[in-house]
């Protein structure tokens, strides 16, 4: 279902221009304050972001998270003063000019990436001239100075706005520096290495602290600590960045989470495909990945004389196998599904965990329909997303409906129809959405669906994607009712987004500590002693022909140790053996939910695990 989010959420996701304003103005006035502590720092880029804002120095000292705190006291001894933000157009030469003499080149870079035909506009912090300016009109104190390399009582950068009109507009109490990362110039390796500040700021201190308390129960749940800490997964740096290699503990739950993917897609009347890695790069000029996404794409490689290229989508494989047969109407809709793996070109500035990698798994799947179908496929689909997503444990979504873009293809007759389809599945769902006008591909209207994790966090997941350009681009046809050549209706679609994404949420979303069906290791034998280690062998083997995942602790510790140690791996149930329980053939069951269920005996703990199991219910 779509609820609404929790009061204290609502609160931080509501994004007002205000807040824009408010975070726009926090990162120039924290680039001001760092020009004016650490002389000849070149400034970057300084954007908002969901929750705050950055920017990036070229700073000839290293700053360090000791170095925060002084930097908030300048930006605070800033907001003060109560100094003015002004806007200035600029002509092209003149400004070019002038950053030139003020040795900022990253700045020069930024300019000369404006096209030609848009206004440039700059804003101070502090009046640009204070010798010519009357600075009563702007309530500026002239007693305090606020020195940096530019000039002695203002700073500026470029930039587009938005901003608020003083300083005192900030609540000194709402925003605070969060840490210090390194960022290649661009995200490109081979640029320079700079420093990036990150910080946040809201209207109030009370968002603040809703905020720091939200973040700091993130980086407990964080995946990456987490997939190292649980043996999950890994990314080894010594087969190159971005590339995931699954651990036992990781690799079964991705086998539980696929296995489950293709027995509901089947249920759905879903046909599986299994298609190649690499195809001719011609296919890839057909398709246009070439063109509009071959920055994205690894270089192609030579196969006796032709050039082939590692995918990075599975679309234009399904619609060859579409076209390798001549289809009638009676045949459609076909739906297709796979687990295909792709290859994407990510720079390694912006690799993150499994949330950004370069090789990973679609959960992908193609709708091959007539134009008066597309409303009943795309609420098939909707149907199938709550469930899978609600199996998980999400239940909360935000969904978008994105309009036609101002650059697109097909018909204005189709835009309509496709968009309109998209419109009468949602409200046929009931679900709320919000209308995205000119959010839509380039090749058609969409769906995304962002799912509301344990603490609030919104993340994009789900796609359903109506498509007019590749069934243009490939010629796909079916014969029509009227013997007719047609075209049909591509509709893309993906749930999970990606295995890997969507592991990641997992993890973070549960802190690690899977449900039952999920948990790599659902019971952990502990034995008191070596007298009953071959006991406890015997009834993990019996638990394990009942299809339960258990092991039994080796490691000789003490009973307290071992009992620790499971916590510590989440293993949501525990029996201890002792001789007691080796005399009488059972068990005493503790579980991470319920604590001490007391004695049982193992055909009591089987069926008790297996019920939880099929209920999906912790125990």
């Amino acid at each position: 279902m779509v609820s609404s989010l929790s009061q204290s959420q609502e609160g931080l996701k509501k994004d007002t221009q205000q807040l824009e304003r408010i975070r726009h103005t926090c990162a120039h006035i924290m680039a001001m304050a760092v020009q004016k502590l650490f002389p000849g720092t070149k400034v970057a880029i300084g954007p908002v972001t969901d929750t705050g804002f950055y920017y990036d120095f070229d700073c000839p000292v290293s700053i360090t998270t000791d170095d925060l705190g002084k930097i908030e006291a300048e930006m605070r001894r800033i907001i003060k003063a109560n100094l003015p933000i002004i806007r200035e157009e600029v002509e092209r030469e003149a400004i070019k000019k002038e950053i030139a003499e003020l040795n900022e080149p990253y700045k020069l870079e930024i300019l000369e990436r404006i096209p030609e035909q848009e206004i440039i506009t700059r804003y101070f912090i502090g009046i640009p001239d204070a010798n010519k300016t009357e600075s009563s009109l702007f309530n500026v104190d002239n007693t305090n100075n606020i020195k940096t390399n530019q000039a002695d009582s203002y700073w500026w950068d470029l930039c587009a706005g938005l901003h608020v009109n003083f300083t005192r507009e900030i609540n000194q109490k709402a925003f605070v520096l969060l840490n210090v990362a390194g960022a290649y110039w661009q995200g490109d390796e081979t640029k320079p290495m700079l420093q990036r500040i990150y910080g946040t700021a809201w209207e109030t201190p009370e968002e603040l602290q809703i905020y720091l308390k939200q973040r700091e129960e993130a980086l407990r749940r964080d995946h990456r600590k987490l997939g190292q800490q649980l043996d999950l997964f890994s990314i080894q740096e010594d087969a190159g960045g971005g590339l995931v290699f699954w651990h036992p503990k990781g690799a079964i739950i991705r086998y539980l989470i696929e296995d489950y993917w293709r027995k509901s897609h089947l249920q759905s009347g879903y046909q599986l495909l299994y298609t190649p890695h690499i195809a001719n790069l011609d296919l890839w000029k057909t398709s246009g990945h070439y063109d509009f996404y071959g920055e994205n794409m690894f270089d192609s490689m030579e196969v006796e004389k032709q050039a082939y290229q590692i995918k990075p989508m599975n679309c234009p494989f399904h619609v060859l196998t579409y076209k390798n047969q001549l289809h009638s109407y009676r045949e459609l809709p076909l739906r297709w599904a796979e687990l295909g793996t792709v290859y994407r070109y990510e720079r390694s500035g912006a690799l993150h965990g499994l949330m950004r990698v370069r090789g990973f798994t679609q959960d992908d799947a193609h709708i091959f329909c007539l134009p008066n179908q597309i409303t009943d496929e795309i609420l098939g689909v909707l149907h199938l997303t709550e469930r899978i997503l609600s199996d998980f444990g999400f239940n909360n979504y935000e969904v978008n409906l994105s309009t036609r873009p101002s650059k697109s293809v097909g018909t204005d007759e189709v835009w309509e129809l496709a968009t309109a389809a998209l419109k009468a599945a949602l409200d046929t769902k009931g679900w709320n959405y919000i209308i995205d006008e000119g959010g839509g591909a380039f090749y058609g209207p969409k769906i995304d669906i962002k799912i509301q994790d344990a603490i609030g966090r919104l993340w994009q997941c789900s796609t359903i994607q109506v498509d007019f350009n590749l069934p243009e681009r490939f010629d796909m046809q079916y014969v029509s009712a009227d013997d007719s050549k047609q075209r049909p209706i591509m509709i893309h679609r993906a749930i999970f987004g990606s295995i890997e994404r969507f592991f990641g949420i997992l993890i973070e979303n549960y802190a690690g500590d899977f449900p039952l069906w999920l948990a790599p290791i659902q019971c952990r034998l502990l034995p008191v002693s070596d007298e009953v280690r071959e006991y406890a062998q015997s009834v993990a083997e019996e638990l394990h022909k009942e299809g339960l995942r258990v092991e039994v602790d080796s490691s000789g510790e003490r009973l307290g140790k071992q009992i620790r140690n499971a916590q510590l791996e989440k293993i949501p149930v525990i029996a201890v053996v002792g001789k007691r329980e080796m005399e009488n053939k059972n068990l005493s069951v503790r579980t991470r939910q319920a604590g001490d269920l007391g004695t049982l005996s193992i055909g009591e703990t089987i069926n008790c695990l297996q019920s939880a199991i099929a209920l999906n219910s912790t125990i």
